[in-house]
C-alpha cells in the first residue's frame, strides 16, 4: 500500500534535503574564501601598490531598501601589518589548509540575515559568543579579535543557544569574517607622549579599519569591535570630505551666572557693562533698556582662561580686569596650573599673566591696590596654607609672599587710603596685614599680620565680606547676621599678634542686620552701604552709624543675595545663589536679566520651527529659553531630575524623561502636564518623536526602547510595543526619514536597527540598513560619524552629537570641556575639526536650532548654557565686529578656536 511507508519516508526525505541545502551553502562559502585567499596571495607576490577605494564624483548615500546582499568580492589587496594610532599588530591570520575540491563559486552574502540572537547580531561589541579560539573552515582568512574586557557588559542572549545551533553560529561568524577582509588604515601618527599598546584594540583604544571591498568599516572601542556598513553610494572612503568644515562658530550668548559657590563675582565697569563669570568665560553684559540702563543690550566674552574662573577684581580705572582660575587637567592628563589674567575690557586683550606655577589648586580671592592707582595686585590661593602674595601688575613679578592661614579665606582687599595695609577675612578670622615693598625689589617685600580681636563680641564662624568706609573704618559682615565696625586705634603691645604696624583695628560697634549670614557688602557713591542677606534674602541700605534707611526682599525662587554692585544712577545689580542676575532698585524692585540652572545639565532639545530651546537637569528645573531675546521664557519644577527631552513636530507639546523611569508630556503654552507615564524603574536617557509625530521612542537604562503611538496633537499616547535586544542601557537613538525605523546605540557600543512599523522587530541583517536615510543623526556610533572619535578613546569621550538640518556639519560634545565642529559625513579616521572652548566641565549635549543659525551646548557640572552663532556657508552671516575671544594661552593648532 502506498500509505504504509509514507509517514516514515517524508521526514527523512525532508532532513536529507535540508542537509543537502546546507552542504551546498557551505561549499559556496568555502569556495568564496578559497578564491579570496588565492587572490590575496597573488597580490602579495606582485606587491601591488594600494589603490583608491572610491571613484571621484561619487554621489552621496541614497536610500535603497531593496539591497539585500553585497556583490561578490572583488580582487583584494594583501593583508598586512601597519600602524594605526598607537597600536601596531597584524590584522589577519592565514590558515592555509586546502579546502575541499570541486566547490563552485557563488555570490557572497552578508551573514546578518542568518544571525541568531546569540551571534554577532549587533554592529557594536555586544556579543560574547564570537570568541577567536574556535576553529574555522580550511583556507579561511580569520580576523584576529582583540581581547574582551571583563568589565564590559555582554549580551544577555549570548548563552541562550542550544547545542545544536552552535556549529551553525560558528559557521556564520566565519563566513561573515571572510566577507569582511579588513586592512588597517595606513596612518602612522601616534598620540604624543603615549606608550604604544601591545595588544590590538586594547583598553582605551579606538582604531578603524577599511574593508578592502568597500563593504564595511570596523573600529574598536575599549577592545570591542564595531562594524559599520558603507552606503552603496560611497565607493571610496578616500574621496569623502577630509578637512575641517567651512562653517565656524562664534559665541553669541551665555546663559547663567556662577553665584551658587563663588564670591567676588559681580562688578560694574566704567563703560556701564556688568562683568561676571561662569565656567571658563568672563561675561561683559550690557543691559538693554529700562530706567538707568545704557541701552543696546548684549554680551561680550573674555575667553582666555583654560579652566573655571573663580574670582574677579576691577582696576581703579574701571577698564582693566583681573580674573583668577582654578587648576585643572587637559585631555591628556597634563595639569593646567592656576593663573591670574589681567586684561583690557575694551579690547578683550590679555595684558599680563600673573603667577603661572606659583599658585596651588586655584585662585580664591583678588584685589587691586587703590591708593597707588592699581600698581599692585594681592592674591590668595586655595592651597592648605592659603598663600597671600603681592604682585607688581606692570611687570608681573612677585613682591612678597606669606602663609596666610589654614582656614579658608573668603575676601581680600587693600586699604584704599594706604596700600601698605591689606585685610583678609574668612573662617573665624579677620587679619590685618602690613606690607613693606622692599624698595621695589621683587621678592624682598615683607608681610606681617595682626589678628582681629573680637573681645566681648561673639566670634562668628564665617566672615564672608568686608568694606572700607571713607573715614577709614572697616565694616565686616558675618555668619551671625551682624555688621561689626572696626576702628583704628593706637598700637597696643598687649594685643595678640605681631607686626610693625603703627596702628591696629578694634571693634567699636555692632549692629544686627540680617537673619542668617551676610554674604555681601557694597559701598555706594553717596557713602551709604548696602548689605545682602542669605537666609532672609533682604537688601538693606545703611546710613551713618548703621542706621537702616531702606530695604527690599528678593523673591524666594531667585535664592539668597550673593553679590551687590552699584550701576548707573540708583540702579543696583544683584547676583543670587540660584545663579540669577537681577537689576533694579529698592523702590521699584528687581527683575532678572540673566538666569541659569544651578546643577548638572543633561537634557536639551530645540523647537521645530522657532528659535527656542528647552533644558533640564539635576536641579529639577525644566526651562524654555528664547534664543532671540536671550531670556528665560518659563520654567517649572519637575520634582525629579530631568535627563532628556524632545519637542513634538507640532511644537505644541514636549516630552521629558526623568531619572525614575517616568516621562511627562507638557503643553508648551499652558505648561500643564497632559501625560504622565512610567516605564520601568530606571532612568531614561533619550526620548525622540518620529518625524511625522506618530510615534514616540523612549530609551531606558533597563536596556529597552519603549514605543508609543501618539495622537496628532501629541497630547495622547498609547503603548505600541517594545524594542528588546540591547545588552546594555540605551544612550542614543534616531528615526528614519520615513518614520518606520530606528537606529540605536547602547552603553556597550552596540548599533542596532529596528523595524518599528513592522512590530518593533530587530533587523538582524544590518547590511540592509546601510542606505537608510535618517531624519536626525544624534547616535554617536555609525558609519557617517565614526571619524569624530579620537584615538585612545575609552568609549565615553563623546557625550553628544548632532547633525545640522542641512546635513553639512556635525557638532560634537566631548568629555574634555570642548565643542567640535566636523564636516558631514565624517567617515574618515582622525577627521580634523574646529575646536571651541569655554565650558568648564564635560559638555553633555549639543543641538542645532531649527534653521541651523545657532548651536546650543550644555556644560555639565558648570551648569552653563552656550548659544553659538553658526557662521559661513549655510550659517547666519558674518561674524560680529566686536571681538569675543582672545588668543590661546598655549600653542595650539590652527584648528583651535
Amino acid at each position: 500500500m502506498d500509505g504504509a511507508g509514507g509517514p516514515g519516508e517524508g521526514p527523512a526525505q525532508e532532513a536529507l534535503q535540508s542537509l543537502s541545502r546546507r552542504l551546498q551553502v557551505q561549499e559556496k562559502e568555502m569556495e568564496l574564501v578559497k578564491a579570496a585567499l588565492a587572490e590575496a596571495l597573488r597580490v602579495l607576490r606582485l606587491q601591488a601598490p594600494p589603490t583608491s577605494l572610491q571613484d571621484p564624483g561619487t554621489p552621496g548615500p541614497t536610500r535603497d531598501s531593496s539591497a539585500a546582499a553585497p556583490p561578490g568580492l572583488p580582487p583584494t589587496r594583501s593583508p598586512s601589518s601597519v600602524s594605526r594610532g598607537t597600536q601596531t599588530e597584524t590584522e589577519v591570520e592565514m590558515e592555509s589548509s586546502p579546502g575541499p575540491p570541486g566547490l563552485s563559486n557563488g555570490p557572497a552574502a552578508p551573514q546578518g540575515g542568518g544571525e541568531e540572537p546569540g551571534g554577532t547580531q549587533s554592529e557594536g561589541g555586544g556579543s560574547s559568543s564570537s570568541g577567536t579560539g574556535s576553529p574555522g573552515p580550511p583556507g579561511l582568512l580569520r580576523l584576529v579579535q582583540p581581547p574582551q574586557r571583563t568589565d564590559t557588559p555582554r549580551r544577555n542572549s549570548s548563552s541562550s543557544s542550544s547545542p545544536s545551533e552552535r556549529p551553525r553560529q560558528k559557521l556564520s561568524r566565519k563566513a561573515a569574517s571572510s566577507a569582511n577582509l579588513l586592512l588597517r588604515s595606513g596612518s602612522t601618527e601616534s598620540r604624543g607622549g603615549k606608550d604604544p599598546l601591545s595588544s590590538p584594540g586594547g583598553p582605551g583604544s579606538r582604531r578603524s579599519n577599511y574593508n578592502l571591498e568597500g563593504i564595511s568599516v570596523k573600529m574598536f572601542l575599549r577592545g570591542r569591535p564595531i562594524t559599520m556598513y558603507i552606503p552603496s553610494g560611497i565607493r571610496s572612503l578616500e574621496e569623502l570630505p577630509s578637512g575641517p568644515p567651512p562653517e565656524t562658530l562664534s559665541l553669541d550668548w551665555v546663559y547663567g551666572y556662577r553665584g551658587r559657590d563663588s564670591r567676588s563675582n559681580l562688578f560694574v565697569l566704567r563703560s556701564g557693562e556688568v562683568v561676571y563669570f561662569i565656567a571658563c568665560v568672563v561675561v561683559l553684559y550690557r543691559p538693554g533698556g529700562g530706567p538707568g540702563g545704557p541701552g543696546g543690550g548684549g554680551q561680550r566674552h573674555y575667553r582666555g582662561h583654560t579652566d573655571c574662573v573663580r574670582c574677579l577684581a576691577v582696576h581703579p580705572d574701571g577698564v582693566r580686569v583681573a580674573s583668577g582660575q582654578a587648576a585643572g587637567v587637559d585631555k591628556d592628563g597634563k595639569p593646567l596650573q592656576p593663573v591670574v589674567h589681567i586684561w583690557d575690557s575694551e579690547t578683550l586683550l590679555k595684558l599680563q599673566e600673573i603667577g603661572l606655577g606659583a599658585f596651588e589648586r586655584g585662585v580664591g580671592a583678588l584685589a587691586f591696590s587703590v591708593a597707588d592707582l592699581g600698581a599692585f595686585l594681592c592674591v590668595v590661593d586655595d592651597s592648605n596654607e592659603h598663600m597671600l602674595s603681592v604682585w607688581d601688575c606692570s611687570r608681573g613679578t612677585k613682591m612678597a609672599e606669606i602663609k596666610s592661614t589654614n582656614d579658608s579665606v573668603l575676601a581680600v582687599g587693600f586699604n584704599p587710603r594706604d596700600s601698605s595695609c591689606i585685610v583678609t577675612s574668612g573662617k573665624s578670622h579677620v587679619h590685618f596685614w602690613n606690607w613693606s615693598g622692599g624698595a621695589g625689589v621683587p621678592g624682598n617685600g615683607t608681610l606681617t599680620r595682626k589678628q582681629g580681636v573680637f573681645g566681648k563680641y561673639k566670634k562668628p564662624k564665617f566672615i564672608p565680606c568686608f568694606v572700607f568706609l571713607p573715614d577709614g573704618d572697616i565694616l565686616t559682615g558675618d555668619s551671625e547676621g551682624n555688621i561689626l565696625t572696626w576702628g583704628r586705634s593706637l598700637s597696643d603691645s598687649r594685643t595678640p599678634g605681631r607686626g610693625g604696624a603703627k596702628e591696629t583695628y578694634g571693634i567699636v560697634a555692632q549692629a544686627h542686620a540680617h537673619e542668617g549670614s551676610i554674604f555681601a557688602l557694597c559701598l555706594r557713591r553717596d557713602g551709604t552701604v548696602m548689605s545682602g542677606g542669605g537666609r532672609d534674602r533682604r537688601l538693606v541700605q545703611w546710613g551713618p552709624g548703621l542706621v537702616a534707611l531702606q530695604e527690599a526682599e528678593i523673591p524666594e525662587h531667585f535664592g539668597a543675595v550673593r553679590a551687590v554692585a552699584e550701576g548707573l544712577g540708583s540702579e543696583l545689580l544683584v547676583g543670587t545663589t540660584k545663579n540669577a542676575l537681577l537689576r533694579g532698585d529698592l523702590d521699584q524692585g528687581f527683575s532678572p536679566v540673566i538666569q541659569g540652572h544651578t546643577d548638572e545639565l543633561w537634557g536639551l532639545c530645540t523647537h521645530p520651527f522657532q528659535n527656542r530651546f528647552l533644558t533640564c537637569g539635576h536641579d529639577r528645573q525644566l526651562c524654555l529659553w528664547d534664543g532671540e531675546g536671550h531670556a528665560l521664557a518659563w520654567s517649572i519644577d519637575l520634582k525629579e531630575t530631568g535627563l532628556c527631552a524632545d519637542f513634538h513636530p507640532s511644537g505644541a507639546v514636549v516630552a521629558v524623561g526623568l531619572n525614575t523611569g517616568r516621562w511627562l508630556v507638557l503643553d508648551t503654552e499652558t505648561r500643564e502636564i497632559v501625560s504622565d507615564i512610567t516605564d520601568g524603574n530606571e532612568q531614561l536617557s533619550v526620548v525622540r518623536y518620529s518625524p511625522d509625530g506618530l510615534y514616540l521612542a523612549i530609551g531606558s537604562h533597563d536596556n529597552m526602547i519603549y514605543i508609543y503611538s501618539v495622537s496628532s496633537d501629541g497630547a495622547k499616547s498609547s503603548r505600541f510595543g517594545r524594542c528588546v535586544g540591547h545588552s546594555s542601557f540605551i544612550t542614543h537613538l534616531d528615526w528614519s526619514k520615513d518614520g518606520n525605523f530606528i537606529m540605536s546605540n547602547s552603553g556597550d557600543y552596540e548599533i542596532l536597527y529596528w523595524d518599528v512599523a513592522g512590530g518593533c522587530k530587530l533587523l538582524r541583517n544590518r547590511y540592509e540598513s546601510r542606505d537608510r536615510e535618517w531624519a536626525t543623526y544624534t547616535c554617536v556610533l555609525g558609519f557617517h560619524v565614526y571619524g569624530v572619535w579620537p584615538d585612545g578613546s575609552d568609549g565615553t569621550d563623546i557625550n553628544s552629537l548632532c547633525r545640522s538640518h542641512n546635513e553639512r556639519v556635525v557638532a560634537v560634545a566631548d568629555d574634555f570641556c570642548k565643542v567640535h565642529l566636523f564636516q558631514y559625513p565624517c567617515a574618515r579616521a582622525k577627521a580634523p575639526s574646529l575646536v571651541y572652548g569655554g565650558h568648564g566641565s564635560h559638555v553633555t549635549s549639543v543641538r542645532f536650532t531649527h534653521d541651523d543659525s545657532h548651536l546650543v551646548s550644555l556644560g555639565g557640572k558648570d551648569a552653563s548654557i552656550f548659544q553659538w552663532r553658526v557662521l559661513g556657508p549655510g550659517g547666519a552671516g558674518p561674524a560680529p565686529a566686536t571681538p569675543s575671544r582672545t588668543p590661546s594661552l598655549s600653542p595650539a593648532s590652527s584648528l583651535d578656536v
